[in-house]
């Protein structure tokens, strides 16, 4: 089981690489919270490394639920992934998610401040990978997919924030707060959106948002949903950096031009490969605030 498992994490969930997002997400929000709220005495500790590896064990249940979810549809489309091709089992994913789930329970019931918030994402995720009861409704419609199952990453990060104000003293419901909630939430939401957008010649059975909508309608949503995006960011570090508020508007810049390039020749490249990379950026250079900040002040 063991080695069949292996073979899963390394084409369908990296180990590393995923637990090094977690720590990013969890990172920077809760950072973020801190300098906006002045404070600058951090207490770090097994707290705050149980909570980035709840958001690396909730991401890799979600993996591993769609995997279970879309199984018949993967028989077809997606035949060599892992678990369609029988290189890996139901069973295997099954004791391992098991496993991991009371793991996790456990950690946050024993050492966290916020089990109720735990509680409450678990439960959505749960859920969600029950289709909200409602298989046969959700399954048929994208957009419906999209509006019960994209919401999870908002809830993720209440989940941290939460915490971070357990913890420190601060206030729940704050302006800040309800942008730090958006501020990883629309990454989420546009590369889901971008992943499912294909040039005309590209599309196949498997129902995309262009061959629902048209590829220029779906890439205008996520090209307005990026800037809307962008606007929460430059929100939350506009006391913090304005260097990083110069770097944000560049690296927005060059993905709108990505984004009209791709709506004038769809052929040239995949839109989510740009939107991948503009994410990775964007994300580096707001993780990238808070230790310049720590050591420099206000740029």
């Amino acid at each position: 089981m063991c080695r069949r498992l292996s073979i899963y994490f390394r084409e369908m969930y990296p180990i590393l690489p995923r637990f090094v997002l977690g720590l990013i997400i969890f990172g920077e929000i809760h950072f973020i919270i801190l300098l906006n709220f002045q404070v600058r005495t951090f207490r770090p500790g097994l707290q705050e490394l149980i909570g980035s590896f709840t958001v690396f064990s909730f991401l890799l249940w979600l993996r591993i639920a769609d995997d279970f979810k879309d199984y018949e549809l993967d028989c077809r489309l997606f035949s060599h992934r892992p678990l369609p091709s029988g290189r890996v089992h139901k069973k295997d994913l099954a004791v391992f998610v098991s496993i991991l789930i009371t793991v996790t329970v456990c950690l946050n019931l024993f050492f966290m401040n916020n089990f109720g918030f735990f509680l409450f994402l678990y439960i959505y995720g749960t859920l969600m990978s029950l289709w909200f009861f409602s298989r046969k409704k959700i399954q048929k419609s994208l957009p419906l997919a999209l509006v019960t199952h994209n919401p999870v990453q908002m809830i993720m990060n209440i989940y941290i924030i939460s915490f971070t104000c357990i913890k420190y003293h601060i206030p729940m419901f704050t302006w800040i707060n309800f942008l730090a909630a958006w501020t990883l939430y629309f990454p989420a939401l546009i590369w889901e959106v971008s992943r499912k957008i294909r040039a005309p010649r590209d599309e196949t059975e498997y129902v995309t948002y262009s061959s629902l909508f048209g590829y220029r309608k779906a890439t205008w949503f996520v090209l307005i949903l990026t800037w809307v995006d962008i606007m929460t960011n430059f929100l939350l570090v506009w006391n913090l950096n304005r260097i990083t508020v110069l770097a944000l508007l560049i690296n927005v810049l060059w993905m709108t031009v990505k984004f009209l390039q791709f709506l004038k020749d769809p052929e040239q490249f995949a839109i989510v490969d740009k939107v991948e990379r503009y994410t990775y950026i964007q994300e580096s250079l707001m993780l990238l605030t808070i230790p310049v900040y720590l050591i420099f002040g206000k740029l």
